[in-house]
């Protein structure tokens, strides 16, 4: 028997992270409501191209196929349409054979509010807006941020990356150093406390539950040596020695542990990341969350101390809407031709 949405590892995602709705907002931007429900209601059997977090979505919905019995995974979908004009998402969704069969249309509202409601560990969308209000009450989100798409479809792994403080861990340690930009006060702190787990962060369900798939498949390995393993699970993390003991302690008490574990010490996490290329990375900082590329898939979650001050913002041209200027802070900038932030849903 299926196990009940209480016992499944629930992702909530938005069409806006799942394909690429640039078309689609250009007209909402522009010509407004009545002509984006035209345009979606013309358009109804074309599929929507893939979105930032397709790859990462087809992956973790092929972990029921490895479990058929149990089926122990959902992805839900969490949407500003309405049933209307949700119609294209969802032959969207089966055209590329998706199996997606919960929604939530709020027409117009954010969907946030019923994260608790689909007992989601994850809600992943490319409007700011919405992520920053379930993070501020508390709920798992992340902020997909644009990229090109690339989703190779022989490689069936699922390549998962979390930062580890403010993401999975609470910002205990990332207080100490923004509040006196001391790295030596930092290790200090972290070593003094190597032996007490942090408390969890945004995301610590999420890695939990991913964990415990995990533990399914060495299971499954143990019976059948020929299994091939779907997830991989990693984290990169700016810590070093001596402060990497309490991550091990943290994760040790909560009965996890990932497949890699970086401890980088400051060093670019893209330098690891290029080689990983996981297909969700989920870090607490935007300037982490770059790649010269342009290629990797990135989450920002807005959580914590390190999204408490802001940047002091610049004016830079804005190509899309003829060269006006623009505020944008420096960790805002992407590489050229990527996609850009859905407004629609």
């Amino acid at each position: 028997m299926p196990y009940p949405i209480e016992q499944k590892l629930v992702v909530g995602v938005a069409s806006s992270a799942l394909f690429d709705l640039t078309v689609s907002d250009d007209i909402y931007q522009a010509e407004g409501v009545e002509a984006y429900r035209l345009h979606q209601e013309q358009n109804l059997d074309v599929p929507f191209p893939k979105g930032v977090a397709f790859p990462f979505i087809r992956r973790f919905l092929s972990i029921n196929q490895a479990f058929p019995e149990q089926l122990p995974v959902e992805v839900v979908l969490l949407s500003r349409n309405s049933p209307e004009t949700g119609l294209r998402v969802f032959r969207s969704i089966n055209h590329y054979n998706l199996d997606i069969t919960r929604a939530a249309f709020m027409s117009g509202r954010s969907p946030y509010e019923y994260i608790p409601a689909f007992n989601a560990s994850l809600f992943l969308s490319a409007h700011e807006g919405d992520v920053q209000r379930a993070i501020d009450a508390d709920y798992p989100a992340g902020l997909v941020l644009p990229t090109r798409i690339y989703d190779d479809e022989i490689d069936s792994e699922l390549r998962v990356a979390f930062d580890f403080d403010g993401v999975i861990a609470d910002d205990e340690a990332e207080s100490v150093y923004k509040q006196h930009l001391d790295l030596g006060e930092f290790q200090a702190h972290e070593r003094d406390r190597k032996a007490i787990p942090h408390q969890p962060g945004p995301l610590a369900d999420l890695y939990r539950k991913l964990s415990l798939i995990r533990q399914l498949e060495d299971r499954k390995l143990a019976e059948d040596p020929q299994y091939k393993r779907i997830l991989r699970i990693a984290i990169v993390t700016a810590r070093n020695a001596p402060a990497h003991e309490r991550v091990v302690t943290t994760l040790k008490n909560w009965g996890v542990s990932p497949d890699e574990s970086f401890f980088l010490g400051g060093m670019e996490k893209a330098r690891v990341l290029q080689i990983l290329k996981p297909h969700m990375f989920f870090d607490d900082q935007r300037s982490h969350l770059f790649s010269a590329a342009g290629d990797l898939p990135m989450v920002h979650v807005p959580f914590g101390i390190a999204n408490k001050v802001p940047a002091a913002p610049t004016l830079i041209p804005n190509r899309r809407h003829n060269d006006s200027l623009v505020e944008q802070r420096p960790e805002d900038r992407f590489a050229p031709g990527t996609q850009l932030q859905p407004q629609g849903d």
